[in-house]
């Protein structure tokens, strides 16, 4: 199993940036890609950016050149820098894992709220 707890969400104004952690713990040597997807009321679940074990990175197009995804191996922590922030990104935002074990599996964390506002 894998086990993820997120930080860092809040109230930002329009402009302004958060960064987001996700730690991860149990069976961290399994982890295939780790990611961060959010979700607005009445809208399905998406995928803003993911990174993978050897370090390739996607981005949603809605998020490109304004949010940056990294990692601390050191830490088992995943990080999403969220810059020039739109209300558009207002959404409560959850960190996945992908890790192997018999088959592939998902973990996910608890979800942090992110709310962009004046």
């Amino acid at each position: 199993q894998v086990q993820l707890v997120e930080s860092g969400g809040g109230l930002v104004q329009p402009g302004g940036s958060l960064r987001l952690s996700c730690k991860a713990s149990g069976r961290i040597f399994s982890i295939n890609a780790m990611g961060w997807y959010r979700q607005a009321p009445g809208k399905q679940r998406e995928l803003v950016a993911a990174i993978t074990r050897g370090g390739s990175t996607n981005y949603a197009d809605s998020v490109k050149g304004r949010f940056t995804i990294s990692r601390d191996n050191a830490k088992n922590t995943v990080y999403l820098q969220m810059n020039s922030l739109k209300p558009e990104d207002t959404a409560v935002y959850y960190c996945n894992a992908r890790w192997a074990g018999a088959r592939e599996y998902d973990s996910w964390g608890q979800g942090t709220q992110v709310t962009v506002s004046s």
